[in-house]
C-alpha cells in the first residue's frame, strides 16, 4: 500500500519559547492560532501599539507584553517578526547576535531591500528564515511529496489560475505602494513553484491596475521560462466580482503519468474562505480527492516555525526558506517587474 502523502512538518522535540514582534491581523488570524494548535509556547509579544499588543495577548492568554523592542530582544527565545517589511532591518539590528528569527514575507518590497536584509542577517550571525508559508500548507506539502515520489511522471505543466474578487479594502496599507500584486500576492505562487520545480531561467510578465481601484496593480500575467518540456504560467485577476459561479483559485500540475489540481479555498470569499482541496489522477484512472489534514490558514504557518526551530537545534539539516533561498524568490519577483517594464517584441509588419 502506498504511504500517505506528507502534509505536515515535524514538530521540534523540545520547542523553544516564541516572542512575537508585531501584533497585527496576520498574527491574530494565523501565527498565534497555528502555535496554539501545535502547543508551541509563546512567551510574549511586542508592538509599538501597546494597546493592540495587550489586546492580542489577552485574547490568546499570553502573559508578557514587552514595553520596548529592546526589552523583547532580551528574551531567550525564537523571534517571530510579524511586522511590515520596512521595519525588518531595524528589528534585526536590535535582536541579539546569533538569534533565531522568522521574518514575515515579503523579504522587503524590492530586491535592494531584500539584499540589505540578507546582509544584516549574515553580519549578525542570525539563523533566519522568511515566512513563505504556502509551500508548507498541507495541500502543497502533499503535492510536493507526490512529485518527489514520481507519481505524476515527468513534470510538464504548472498553471496558477485566479479569477475572483479579492476584498482589497482589508489591506489599506497597500494603497501607497508602487508595487502590489506580484510582491504581496503572487509571490506565494512564485515561491511555491520554485519549491516544486527549481529556479526558472527567465520571465515574461505584465501587471495592471483596475479602473476605480486605488492600488497600483492587481491583475497579472506571468510566464516562467524552464527547459522543455515544462510550461509554467500564472494568470491572476483579483476583480472578477460577478458572482461565485465562475470564480476560480487553482494550482494545476500535470506530468506524463498523472495530474493534480489544488483548490486554494481560502481565496474564495476571503477571509472566510472555502475548504482547500487536492485532487490527483493517474493516467487511465479516476480523479481521487486527497483528504487534507488542515488548511492554508492557519496550518501552513506551523511549517516555517517548526523548520526553523528544528534547524536551529540540529533536527533538520535544511532550512527551506532561509534568507538565502528567500532572496532568490525576491530576485524572481524583481525579474517579473523588470519584464513588465520591458517592451514586447513588435509584430512584423508587411
Amino acid at each position: 500500500m502506498t504511504a500517505p502523502l506528507r502534509q505536515a512538518w515535524d514538530h521540534p522535540a523540545q520547542p523553544r519559547p516564541i516572542v512575537l514582534i508585531g501584533t497585527g491581523g496576520i498574527a491574530h488570524d494565523a501565527h498565534l492560532p497555528a502555535y496554539r494548535k501545535a502547543d508551541l509556547p509563546v512567551y510574549g509579544v511586542y508592538d509599538p501599539d501597546q494597546d493592540r499588543a495587550r489586546a492580542l495577548a489577552d485574547a490568546f492568554g499570553i502573559g508578557t507584553v514587552f514595553p520596548t523592542l529592546a526589552d523583547a530582544a532580551k528574551a531567550d527565545a525564537v523571534f517571530d517578526v510579524a511586522a511590515p517589511p520596512v521595519a525588518h532591518l531595524a528589528i534585526l539590528e536590535a535582536l541579539p547576535r546569533g538569534a533565531s528569527v522568522l521574518l514575515q514575507k515579503p523579504m522587503g518590497l524590492d530586491l535592494d531591500a531584500a539584499r540589505a536584509i540578507r546582509n544584516a542577517v549574515h553580519a549578525r550571525g542570525h539563523t533566519a528564515a522568511v515566512n513563505f508559508q504556502l509551500r508548507y500548507s498541507p495541500m502543497m506539502l502533499a503535492l510536493a511529496d507526490c512529485l518527489a515520489r514520481g507519481d505524476l511522471g515527468t513534470l510538464l505543466e504548472i498553471e496558477v489560475h485566479l479569477n475572483l474578487a479579492t476584498p482589497w479594502h482589508l489591506f489599506p496599507h497597500l494603497i501607497p505602494n508602487p508595487r502590489v500584486e506580484i510582491v504581496s500576492h503572487s509571490i506565494h505562487y512564485l515561491d511555491t513553484i520554485r519549491a516544486l520545480a527549481g529556479n526558472p531561467s527567465g520571465v515574461f510578465a505584465r501587471s495592471f491596475g483596475y479602473p476605480g481601484s486605488p492600488l497600483a496593480d492587481t491583475r497579472t500575467t506571468i510566464l516562467l521560462d524552464y527547459p522543455a518540456p515544462l510550461r509554467v504560467t500564472l494568470s491572476i485577476n483579483h476583480h472578477h466580482d460577478f458572482a461565485r459561479q465562475f470564480q476560480d483559485a487553482s494550482f494545476r500540475v500535470e506530468g506524463t503519468e498523472g495530474a493534480a489540481l489544488v483548490k486554494l479555498g481560502l481565496l474564495l470569499d476571503y477571509p472566510v474562505g472555502e475548504p482547500d482541496e487536492l485532487w490527483i489522477v493517474r493516467r487511465g484512472g479516476e480523479w481521487q480527492q486527497v483528504p487534507l489534514q488542515g488548511h492554508w490558514f492557519p496550518d501552513a504557518f506551523l511549517g516555517p516555525m517548526c523548520n526553523l526551530q528544528r534547524f536551529a537545534s540540529g533536527e533538520d539539516t535544511h532550512l527551506a526558506t532561509h534568507v538565502d533561498d528567500a532572496w532568490q524568490t525576491m530576485a524572481l519577483v524583481e525579474a517579473c517587474y523588470a519584464a513588465a517594464r520591458a517592451r514586447a517584441f513588435p509584430i512584423p509588419q508587411d
